[in-house]
């Protein structure tokens, strides 16, 4: 009888609050024909979590003014499209006095890294989702030790599931050192599936609030000495100053409060939001998360594929797209657009690597240009349009980055940096295999098996 009035709730939550026809009878019919089973997967995977928004205190900054048409930094409908979407989310502007460097793999990161850490006078803020143990953490732990006897103020999120092998050694070290330290949603009793679901993949840094970095690279020696499997990881960050620092810094703010409740915002940092910055990109920042109330950052997504005029090149080493992407690439592809997407021959994930290929022949069908890379692993999140507009940052294509996760992106609209973004991309995909449709549809029995299970489990990837 428990049993039954439980699937009863279910059901009648469903009836009211499902979205889509098809998704509601499917688990309606889970819950009735899978005893128990049907009612935790339910549980753990078909609940509309945008609806029911994960329960956190948060702060909440001023916003600034809203863009006009006449402050867009190029016109173009797709520029419009993606402006005010970031902007209706976050209530941030695109700031136009920013200086931007490109910056390739581990070695030059992590150099340019390190070169405005020592740099540091004020603070220094770091968040992320791999913090491994190795040679970098401990050049890290010697650099905050000296800069903390300087005077500065130093403060790390690290999150608990891709910063599982973090030792408590280590980070009695880094306290001891002065560094305050915080877990990202440590698991606690009666929130175990939930602090489970929802993890913060965001990577960045801010230096004094004047230097912010973003991108795929996480604090992790594989980016300088490859990886014994995957060989080299292959990545993209950016090196920022300008008042876009300050953009990657409130988000800072704001999970730093989440994690530890106090109020770090400095008034004094508003200055460097109104300081002019030796730069002319223009970048805006967008974050996304579980807590919000739209998936934000798969409109920006959507607006470039479905505005671009010309081409939308992607790298992404995890295309799982749901079915308003899918569409929209397929749209974009057969209103002939040029869309090609570039990934890693290999991957990091053998069901991840099935659910991603599970959706190549439909692409290839319509159009779509898919180049596998051979050298190493690909992680860079990246996407260009049309000669105008770049994103890069630490969203995937997938569910899991659009829907559960605490990402953030940098929206670049600046010719020089996308030309630069688009040649890379040409470039690579010359060294690349490409897909022939009639040779992908002709794989065996065996690899079609393989997709499936993988497109099955997509949703717990």
């Amino acid at each position: 009888m428990l049993y039954a009035l439980v699937a009863l709730i279910l059901i009648l939550g469903l009836l009211v609050h499902g979205a889509k026809p098809s998704k509601t009878l499917a688990w309606i019919l889970a819950i009735l024909t899978v005893p128990v089973g049907g009612i935790l997967f339910y549980w753990v995977l078909g609940r509309n979590r945008r609806r029911k928004k994960l329960s956190i205190d948060k702060l909440t900054l001023p916003g600034e003014p809203e863009p006009t048409s006449a402050s867009l930094p190029v016109d173009s409908l797709l520029i419009q499209k993606v402006v005010r979407i970031a902007y209706n989310h976050n209530q941030l502007a695109p700031s136009q006095d920013n200086a931007l460097r490109l910056l390739t793999d581990g070695k030059s990161t992590f150099e340019a890294i390190f070169q405005a850490l020592e740099g540091a006078r004020d603070h220094i803020h770091l968040q992320y989702y791999i913090f491994e143990e190795g040679e970098l953490t401990q050049r890290l732990l010697e650099l905050f030790k000296l800069k903390i006897t300087q005077g500065v103020r130093v403060r790390l999120i690290y999150d608990v599931i891709g910063s599982l092998t973090l030792s408590a050694a280590y980070r009695r070290k880094l306290e001891k050192a002065g560094v305050e330290v915080f877990p990202f949603l440590p698991f606690r009793f009666g929130r175990f599936l939930e602090s489970l679901n929802h993890r913060n993949h965001r990577k960045i840094i801010v230096v004094d609030n004047r230097v912010a970095f973003t991108g795929g690279i996480n604090m992790s020696d594989k980016y300088l000495k490859g990886d014994p499997v995957l060989g080299n990881w292959h990545d993209l960050y950016l090196r920022i100053s300008g008042r876009a620092a300050w953009h990657l810094n409130r988000i800072f703010v704001e999970d730093w409060y989440m994690v530890s409740g106090q109020d770090i915002f400095d008034p004094q940092w508003e200055q460097a939001r109104i300081t002019p910055a030796p730069g002319k990109v223009a970048i805006q920042i967008l974050h996304g998360g579980p807590d919000d109330d739209f998936a934000s950052l798969e409109w920006v997504y959507l607006a470039a594929l479905l505005n671009a005029q010309h081409y939308v090149y992607i790298i992404n080493p995890y295309i799982i797209p749901g079915p308003a992407l899918q569409k929209a690439m397929v749209a974009a592809s057969r209103s002939g657009i040029d869309v090609r997407v570039l990934l890693s021959e290999s991957s990091d994930s053998r069901i991840v690597g099935w659910s991603v290929r599970s959706y190549f022949e439909g692409f290839l069908k319509a159009g779509i240009k898919i180049y596998l890379y051979p050298e190493g692993f690909l992680h860079s999140k990246m996407v260009v349009a049309d000669d105008n507009f770049a994103m890069v940052g630490t969203a995937n294509l997938d569910s899991r980055s659009l829907e559960h996760n605490f990402e953030v992106n940098a929206l670049v609209y600046d010719e020089a940096v996308a030309q630069k973004l688009k040649e890379d991309f040409l470039k690579e995909i010359n060294i690349s295999r490409m897909l022939a449709y009639h040779e992908f549809r002709d794989r065996s029995w065996g690899a079609r098996l393989k997709e499936g299970i993988g497109r099955v489990l997509s949703p717990l990837l």
